[in-house]
């Protein structure tokens, strides 16, 4: 049950933001996972600070908090009309900004507190409650933009006398009649040349798995998602093998480093994007083998590799997940979008099967030496090694792919460019 509503939460707020903030999804996605990321060391790090680790009363938080947030967002989770010109447009980025600058600062203030031992009950307390001033702290936003339309509109209406008469008058009779009929001949003729949707279009999930397109990320999202959920799943055994007898440090660094994936990512494909249209998945393509890299020093066991290794499969992990979400809507349209997301996100169970239960499983199984107790046990680097290679060749896999994509999906994105360029020209023409 847990895992179901989670799937509709992150559903309805995603798709919904994803529309209202169209010029923005790469900070929209990168927002969204980063929080994803933090939540589990946002609610245990509260609860040990606030009820002194009481279970109960951890799973009583975590039974009223969700369900009162889902309340409250039901009053106030809508679709608004996105941004209509560029003046907007610069705002809304520039409230995203200072939104990323938040989070980041959550982060460090939470990675700061994890990695500074034991606190004392006041200290504790005392972080709890500037950690959640922080987390409320994005709310000022949409009360000063409240606040600001609000004076704007009073202005205005001050200055509005009696309502004028239009200049032009409205089209009636033949005119009319006419201009009806020739939208309806438009239609008919749209009927009858129907045609498949292009990439760029909104797709239902019919035509878009009768795309290359759909399946080229597909696969890659599983290349990329797959492994870095098989390391994650078995980092402690991962550490005990080469020796480490405190294994939490790498789960900490795969976390952190997730979330800084996920919100930089985001923001920076958006923004290269609109410098000059580049196509995003040249950042899946980049996470990608920078994520094979990464395993081939885990399989070579150097000292200090899975330390390293623990944060390049974070962050590419993070740009994974950040990135594959708005390059889904932007190829296959908005208007289906919850449908096609669900389908892509199939890879994480898919994924970590393939990789984590099947193939890391089978792997260290066959490398490990029973133990008295009945179960197997394996100490060394060479327990791991092989799975090491073979995700590294997946990863090379989901980067070919990934070029691929970038290759195909290039006139898109320039696209994309030129139209908001193209706004933006005639904005800067219009003012002057």
């Amino acid at each position: 049950m847990g895992g179901n509503s989670t799937t509709w939460m992150n559903t309805a707020i995603l798709v919904t933001c994803m529309r209202n903030f169209r010029k923005n999804r790469g900070p929209v996605s990168g927002i969204m996972k980063g929080y994803v990321g933090l939540s589990t060391a946002i609610f245990t790090d509260v609860c040990s600070a606030l009820f002194s680790n009481d279970p109960s009363t951890f799973l009583l938080m975590l039974m009223i908090v969700p369900f009162a947030v889902c309340l409250t967002a039901i009053v106030f989770l809508r679709e608004i009309p996105p941004s209509s010109n560029s003046d907007e447009e610069k705002e809304e980025t520039r409230y995203f900004g200072i939104v990323n600058v938040i989070a980041v600062v959550i982060a460090v203030y939470l990675l700061a507190f994890d990695v500074s031992g034991e606190h004392g009950r006041l200290f504790s307390q005392l972080f709890a409650y500037v950690l959640l001033f922080l987390l409320a702290s994005p709310l000022a936003i949409p009360v000063f933009i409240m606040l600001k339309n609000f004076l704007r509109f009073s202005f205005d209406d001050s200055l509005l006398d009696l309502e004028k008469e239009p200049l032009l008058e409205k089209k009636t009779g033949a005119a009319a009649a006419a201009g009806i009929t020739a939208k309806e001949v438009v239609v008919a003729k749209g009927e009858e040349t129907a045609r498949p949707p292009v990439i760029g279009e909104d797709h239902t999930i019919i035509e878009a798995v009768k795309t290359v397109d759909f399946w080229i990320l597909f696969v890659s999202f599983l290349c990329g998602v797959g492994t870095g959920l098989a390391v994650m799943n078995n980092l402690g055994q991962m550490g005990l093998a080469l020796g480490y007898v405190d294994v939490s440090i790498f789960v900490s660094l795969t976390s952190i480093w997730g979330f800084f994936g996920r919100i930089l990512s985001g923001s920076v494909s958006e923004y290269f994007i609109k410098r000059g249209g580049t196509p995003r998945p040249v950042w899946n393509a980049a996470s990608q083998i920078v994520m094979a890299f990464g395993y081939i020093m885990m399989a070579m066991a150097l000292p200090g590799s899975l330390y390293i290794g623990s944060i390049v499969v974070g962050v590419c992990y993070g740009i994974r997940l950040a990135v594959t979400v708005p390059t889904a809507s932007e190829l296959f349209g908005l208007k289906y979008y919850g449908l096609i997301y669900n389908i892509l996100i199939l890879n994480l169970p898919l994924g970590s099967f393939l990789f984590s239960g099947l193939l890391a499983g089978l792997l260290y199984d066959a490398q490990a030496t029973k133990t008295a107790g009945g179960g197997n046990t394996c100490i060394g680097a060479h327990c791991y090694r092989l799975v090491f290679v073979v995700m590294a060749i997946a990863c090379v896999v989901g980067f070919g792919l990934d070029v691929l994509l970038a290759i195909r999906t290039k006139p898109l994105y320039n696209k994309i460019y030129l139209s908001r360029k193209s706004k933006k020209a005639a904005a800067a023409s219009g003012a002057q």
